[in-house]
């Protein structure tokens, strides 16, 4: 009943066909005589660019040569007894041509799904791209936006510029001011640095920061282990070395771990992944799981890290290509930052040009400038001899969307590598930026004068306790030695 009313309000019924035709597949319609009429109203409509007539859709039908008599005589006896009822809410009919798109696409994943575990699969896809077809057909969804009316939707794009958009904080002063606050929802930032550059370092105490105040943190690596990355973290917050980690008492180390959860409304998973073998499918698997298993749903996800992940979209011989590959992998990565709301940080290596090099650009972008295309936000890390001996590091944005990246070009930053710290320098340090020492060159960066107002953030009680936080000193909690 449902398939012949969506089939004659198709036809009959201009206004809905506009809505619902770009989400009808062939496939959706189990009996043959109905597929062939959708099939030869939807060649119609492709040429066309409008439904048939009634009688336009009997002469197409009459030229087709694949139709045995009984299906021939079903198919005119359709298309006679087609006809709408003027009074059927339109809404209601909508929503039950979009419930019916979703049940037969879910149908269909199902039966790929088993042929491809039988290895019957005609694409000969793997089962890793099982999770993506399921996920494709629970997301189906009609779009009825026609777009901004710039003109006439003044009131709404007003009130989007006044909104106070939800961002994670920093605990450190400067990468809030150059992020108007912290990493906003739906974005990708991507940190560039040399092999132990410092990448994995700034993203494990990002993370710690982040679960400290009260965000949901994925962390998905494939590089180290989960454990190692569990260590790293536990380091940053217990403010104690990677050493001394080991060495703590059960009983002690329970403790703090109990007193943490208890200051603290976030959670931190963390999944591991064999390098180079998981891509945005796996994840959002991950992700539904996490959200069904778990009821965890997370603000931030930290993947270590972008070059060794694999695409769902680039496979064989296309995947040669580092461009096509690597920029399919950032914007897959992207758009589950888009399609589950939160936030992704990630990382990429800078290429060989860029090692041994004082300063670097978006060229310095290992394997792919497609990364640089995609990325909200992208920040060098760059070291030197003299700042490791400075416990320094060197940040500079290469591209920011969300300010200008004139505005502290680059900047210094203190680090605790045995604690997997990060800290805020003394506002001096950033007036003459030197990577070589009191001989080498150095020189003014162009640093503007912090302004006077107080951040928003700095006004809550977490800002306030942070800012007062000295390097090797108070943790985040006021803690200051294991007891």
């Amino acid at each position: 009943m449902l398939e012949k009313t969506i089939l004659s309000n198709l036809i009959l019924n201009e206004d809905y066909c506009r809505k619902v035709f770009p989400y009808l597949k062939e496939d959706y319609f189990d009996d043959t005589v109905l597929r062939k009429v959708f099939e030869t109203a939807s060649e119609y409509m492709e040429k066309y660019k409008e439904p048939p007539s009634l009688e336009a859709l009997k002469i197409a039908v009459d030229k087709r040569k694949d139709l045995n008599e009984d299906t021939y005589q079903g198919v005119h006896q359709l298309v006679d007894s087609m006809s709408i009822d003027v009074d059927t809410n339109m809404e209601f009919l909508i929503d039950e041509t979009e419930k019916f798109c979703q049940d037969k696409d879910l149908y269909n994943s199902i039966r790929k799904a088993i042929l491809i575990l039988d290895g019957q699969d005609n694409e000969q896809l793997d089962k890793g791209a099982i999770p993506g077809l399921l996920s494709d057909s629970l997301g189906i969804n009609f779009d009825q936006s026609v777009g901004h009316d710039f003109l006439e939707d003044v009131d709404d794009r007003y009130e989007h510029y006044h909104r106070v958009e939800e961002r994670t904080p920093f605990d450190i002063e400067i990468l809030n001011k150059i992020t108007k606050g912290g990493i906003p929802r739906k974005s990708m930032t991507v940190l560039l640095a040399t092999t132990g550059g410092g990448k994995s370092l700034l993203k494990c105490h990002m993370a710690a920061n982040h679960l400290m105040y009260g965000k949901n943190v994925l962390y998905i690596t494939m590089e180290m282990a989960a454990e190692e990355i569990g260590r790293r973290i536990d380091a940053n917050i217990m403010d104690i070395t990677l050493d001394e980690v080991a060495e703590v008492p059960r009983d002690v180390f329970e403790k703090r771990m109990a007193r943490y959860k208890t200051k603290t409304t976030g959670k931190l998973v963390i999944k591991e992944f064999p390098t180079g073998s998981a891509h945005s499918g796996h994840f959002r698997h991950l992700l539904n799981e996490l959200k069904l298993k778990k009821n965890f749903t997370p603000d931030v996800i930290f993947l270590d890290y972008l070059n060794i992940c694999s695409s769902a979209r680039v496979k064989g011989a296309a995947a040669a290509n580092s461009y096509t590959l690597v920029k399919s992998i950032a914007e897959e990565v992207r758009g589950l930052a888009m399609e589950y709301n939160c936030a992704v940080v990630t990382s990429s290596q800078y290429n060989r040009d860029a090692y041994g090099n004082s300063d670097v650009d978006l060229t310095n972008t290992s394997e792919s400038m497609g990364i640089t295309h995609t990325a909200d936000c992208i920040l060098g890390l760059v070291s030197s001899e003299y700042l490791d001996e400075m416990n320094q590091l060197m940040i500079k944005q290469l591209k920011n969307r969300w300010g200008d990246i004139s505005y502290y070009r680059r900047f210094l930053v203190g680090i605790e590598r045995a604690k997997m710290k990060i800290y805020e320098l003394e506002e001096s340090a950033q007036d003459n930026i030197n990577l070589e020492g009191p001989s080498g060159g150095g020189g003014q960066q162009g640093k503007k004068n912090w302004d006077d107002s107080t951040p928003v953030f700095d006004k809550t009680d977490i800002g306030m306790r942070l800012n007062k936080r000295k390097p090797g000193g108070k943790n985040v909690f006021g803690d200051v030695a294991l007891t």
